[in-house]
């Protein structure tokens, strides 16, 4: 069993950046792929973000490309999301999510493949 923790959300203003966390409590952090999701008041759940086991693979939502930056220290069993020029339609519930079914070098960005999530944490962006 995989327990995912986020950190890191809050209040910021157009422009403006933050760092999410996504804290696994695991034994081998690195045979999991790990996607970040959001989900805005009444729109579905939407892919974001993706990086594989290694570290060595990332995807990107076009929304999100060239503003966002995934990546992961395995040692430390953390992956990260940095958000910058953040936009009011950012705003939304961030999750982590992990796929152990993945290869070493595989992202994930579909929602149904990942197997284990986290409970989000809210990226409200001020105009």
């Amino acid at each position: 069993q995989v327990q995912l923790v986020e950190s890191g959300g809050g209040l910021v203003q157009a422009g403006g950046s933050l760092r999410l966390s996504c804290a696994a409590s695991v034994r081998t952090f690195s045979n999991y792929a790990v996607g970040w999701l959001r989900q805005a008041p009444g729109k579905e759940r939407e892919f974001v973000a993706a990086v594989s086991r290694t570290g060595t693979s990332t995807y990107y939502a076009d929304s999100v490309k060239g503003r966002f930056t995934i990546s992961r220290d395995n040692a430390k069993n953390t992956v990260y999301l940095r958000m910058n020029s953040l936009k009011p339609e950012d705003t939304a519930v961030y999750f982590c999510a992990a796929d152990a079914q993945a290869s070493r070098f595989g992202v994930v960005v579909t929602e149904y493949e990942y197997d284990y999530w986290g409970q989000g944490t809210q990226v409200t962006v001020s105009s």
